[in-house]
Parts: C-alpha cells; sequence; structure tokens
C-alpha cells in the first residue's frame, strides 16, 4: 500500500509550492505536493513564462521591422501566429515537465487530484475536475491519487486566478482572460484592455508590436499604478510614440457584444465614449483561490479573497500555513517562491528571516521595460522620509546609444538624513536584468556611500545605476 503520512504536504504545485517541496526535503523533511492541473503552476504555464515567449518573437519582429535602423536589411518581414504561440507553449511545456524531474529527484511525492483540508493534519484528495492543461505532460509517473494523507504541516499553496468584475466576465471568445489572450487562433485587428498593471500592459506591448490597434482603459490617474509615476509616464510616453492609446481616470462602463466584436463604453472626466474593437482583455487583477479547501470549517482566516498569514507563513490555525498568491500580494512568482522556503525553514526550526515586502522587486517585461522595488519618491514622503532623489536618462549612456534603446531612465530614492536606499524605479531596456543589483544592495543595507565607491564596468547599462546614486548627492559624471 502506498504511504501516505508525512510531515510536510502541500497543496499546490506552482512556483511555491514546488520550491517549498524542494527545500522541505532538503531539510530532511518527508514531503509530499498535491496537484490537480499542471505542475509549475499559473506562472510557469499560462503566466510568467509563455508571456516572457510572446514577448520575446514581438521584440525580434519589431527589431526585424526596423533593421534598417542598424545598418541591415530585412524584407518582406512577417510572422505565422500559430506558430507564435506555439513556440510560447513548447516553451512551458519543458519546463513543466523539468519541475516534474526536480521533484523526482528530490524525493517529493506527488498527488494527483483536488486538495481539501479535512481536518487539522489531514488532507483528503478526490479525482481532479480540472482538465489537464498541458495534454503533452501527463502526471509524472510515480504519482498518487485520490485517498486521504497525513501531515502535521499542511502548507496552501494554491495560487489565484483572474479577477471577473461584474460586466466585464470573461466568455473566452469575445472577452478574454490572460488564459485566451495567450493563445490566439488569430490576431484581432483591434483590442481594448481593461486594466494597466503588469499583466494589462504585456499583453497591450505584446499585441501592438504584432499590429494589433490597442487601446487601453485605466481607472487610476496613472498607467502601471504601482510604479513610480514619473517612471509611469515617461513609459506611457514611449507606448503611446509605438501606437498604443490610453484612456486615464477612466472606466469601462458597459460591454455590447456583436456577432464578432464589442461595443465599449468608457467613461472619464464626466464624459463617455464608445470604442468598438474586435476583442477585449480584461486584466484588472487576480484572486486567490481559496474555496474548496475545508479552510472556513477549520476557522483559518481570510481576508479580501487571501489567506491571513504571518512573517512566516503562518495562518491562525496551528500546522496550517499559506504561501503565495492565496497569501496576498504583491502576486509574485518571486514572492512565492521566497515565502515557500521562508515557511519550511521556519517549520524545520532555522533561523528564518520573516519575508520583507518592501525589498520585492517588481518587473514589467514590455517594451520599454519597467522594473522597481521599495518606495516610490510619493510614497517616501508620505511616511515621512526627508529624501534625495537622483536621476540618470538612458541617452546619456554610451551603451544604451550603442543599442538603439536610448530612451528610459533609472531613478533612486534616499533616505536624506542616513544615506539609506529607499527605493530605485527603472524604465528602458533591459531593467528588469539590473533591478538586482538594488535590490541586493537594499538587503544588505548598502549607503549611498558604499555604492558610489563601487565599480562598475563600462560599456555597459549598468552604469546608470551608479550615476542614479551619484547624482542624487550631487556628484554625477556623464550629465
Amino acid at each position: 500500500m502506498a504511504d501516505t503520512a508525512f510531515d510536510v504536504i502541500i497543496i499546490g504545485g506552482g512556483p511555491g509550492g514546488y520550491v517549498a517541496a524542494i527545500r522541505a526535503a532538503q531539510l530532511g523533511l518527508k514531503t509530499a505536493v498535491v496537484e490537480r492541473e499542471h505542475l509549475g503552476g499559473i506562472c510557469l504555464n499560462w503566466g510568467c513564462i509563455p508571456t516572457k515567449a510572446l514577448l520575446r518573437s514581438a521584440e525580434i519582429y519589431h527589431y526585424m521591422k526596423h533593421a534598417d535602423a542598424y545598418g541591415l536589411s530585412a524584407k518582406d518581414v512577417s510572422f505565422d501566429p500559430s506558430a507564435v504561440v506555439q513556440r510560447s507553449r513548447n516553451v512551458s511545456g519543458r519546463l513543466n515537465m523539468g519541475v516534474g524531474g526536480l521533484l523526482k529527484k528530490n524525493k517529493v511525492q506527488v498527488v494527483w487530484g483536488e486538495a481539501k483540508v479535512s481536518k487539522v493534519g489531514e488532507v483528503t484528495v478526490g479525482t481532479s475536475t480540472k482538465p489537464v492543461m498541458l495534454p503533452q505532460n501527463p502526471p509524472p509517473k510515480g504519482t498518487l491519487g485520490a485517498g486521504v494523507y497525513t501531515a502535521k504541516h499542511i502548507i496552501i499553496a494554491t495560487g489565484a486566478r483572474p479577477r471577473a468584475l461584474p460586466g466585464l466576465e470573461h466568455d473566452g471568445k469575445l472577452v478574454w482572460s490572460y488564459f485566451e489572450a495567450m493563445v490566439p487562433k488569430e490576431m484581432p485587428k483591434s483590442l481594448l484592455v481593461v486594466g494597466s498593471g503588469a499583466i494589462g500592459i504585456e499583453f497591450a506591448s505584446f499585441y501592438n508590436s504584432m499590429g494589433v490597434d490597442v487601446t487601453v482603459v485605466e481607472i487610476m490617474d496613472q498607467i502601471m499604478p504601482v510604479e513610480d509615476n514619473e517612471i509611469s509616464k515617461i513609459a506611457q510616453k514611449q507606448l503611446e510614440k509605438q501606437g498604443i492609446k490610453f484612456r486615464i481616470s477612466a472606466k469601462v462602463a458597459s460591454l455590447k457584444k456583436g456577432a464578432n466584436n464589442v461595443t465599449a463604453t468608457v467613461e472619464a472626466g464626466g464624459k463617455s465614449e464608445t470604442i468598438t474593437v474586435d476583442r477585449v482583455i480584461a486584466a484588472t487583477g487576480v484572486v486567490g483561490n481559496i474555496e474548496n479547501l475545508g479552510l472556513e470549517a477549520l476557522g483559518v482566516k481570510t481576508e479580501k479573497g487571501c489567506v491571513v498569514i504571518d512573517g512566516y507563513g503562518k495562518t491562525n490555525v496551528a500546522g496550517i500555513y499559506a504561501i503565495g498568491d492565496v497569501a496576498g500580494p504583491p502576486m509574485l512568482a518571486h514572492k512565492a517562491e521566497h515565502e515557500g522556503v521562508i515557511c519550511v525553514e521556519k517549520i524545520k526550526g532555522l533561523d528564518a528571516h520573516p519575508m520583507k515586502k518592501e525589498q520585492i522587486p517588481g518587473c514589467t517585461y514590455c517594451h520599454p521595460q519597467v522594473a522597481s522595488v521599495g518606495l516610490t519618491e510619493a510614497k517616501a514622503k508620505a511616511a515621512g522620509f526627508e529624501v534625495k532623489v537622483g536621476r540618470f536618462p538612458f541617452l546619456a549612456n554610451g551603451k544604451a546609444i550603442a543599442l538603439g534603446e536610448d530612451q528610459g531612465l533609472v531613478k533612486t530614492v534616499f533616505d536624506a538624513k542616513t544615506g539609506r536606499l529607499l527605493g530605485a524605479h527603472m524604465v528602458g531596456a533591459e531593467v528588469t536584468e539590473l533591478i538586482q543589483g538594488f535590490v541586493i544592495a537594499m538587503g544588505l543595507e548598502t549607503t549611498e556611500e558604499e555604492l558610489m565607491h563601487t565599480v562598475f564596468p563600462h560599456p555597459t547599462l549598468s552604469e546608470m545605476m551608479h550615476e542614479s546614486v551619484l547624482d542624487a548627492y550631487g556628484r554625477v559624471i556623464h550629465m
């Protein structure tokens, strides 16, 4: 008979779940992961990874169309939508198999099915009602199925799903969530994107690059509302130059569906307009998957659609934990992974450090890219800090000019009294790869003096990080 007793059972095999499982196994804890659809979760299969594959295709297509700017020639440039989508799906499929291999390597038992915490220390798994969404990757060999499993520690890592607002419900045909937006059978001629967070802006950037007429509606007073206002404005200006149209401080009051198009009534500033498009992407955020897990019956506290936890993943019920999107914002894969490691290390009794959400970077992979960590200038001032702000533009950087990517900005925010780095914000080429430098600096509690004394290689985009710090203290060299 199959062994059904474990030290740790993790419900959900996404980034948080599978990483937590591997770390738990490394620490000598007998571990199982329950998964109902696909290892790797939404991020790997329908989010972070496949969207980046789509955006890479769009980026290359963009450069091919502008080959003459680099002294090159590319004639009759075109694309095959089905091939672009298939490449994206292949990337996800490859990584999905990789997660299964990692779990097997670390002797983590996979249980296939839908889980419910029947009581503290017990998980009942039933047959999954969700189809395996990557049919080329069936459940790994050696997986267990329906049954009752026990563990002293149960970690909820069930992720999140697209939020459906009234009147903007996804129908899969005319109104898309990110699932449908990722696998279009053909490119629409026109598109309305509702919401300008990372998901909305990335899809807007992708479809615009592929020749679709794109309009974005944002209810807040700036696009990418969580970003520094100055960075947001630069990003919007560049996206508008590429042809994307924005309606800011606006809302979609209603949608009228036709046979193969949608007419949206958009309200802003007391006025309304109608916009008719082929398709609508509703990118209005996500909500945690907390239903049908048995949490209510056990008295697990939830708030705004997410499980309430402390800095170590503990809920208010002993023996039950939560990590990742289901445990609240920021709903990012790297936050989920780190949260999972903290949780199992605390369970093991190690001296784990609680999650510091202010040091979690955020990245948006549009063109130009946007990346940030810590407080914006406005939030730093609102928190009572006296700040020193440094800025350095891409147009003054040799590498950026050589790349043909001279539009962008690196901005740093310091505490004027202590020299502590409070936040860093970037827009421009490859900033999603640069931001980790400032993340490390914040984690090490680096001061402005130490950053100014650091030697950055030349010629690189990273030199702008150095110059931005110098600018905050009146020592900028190349501007």
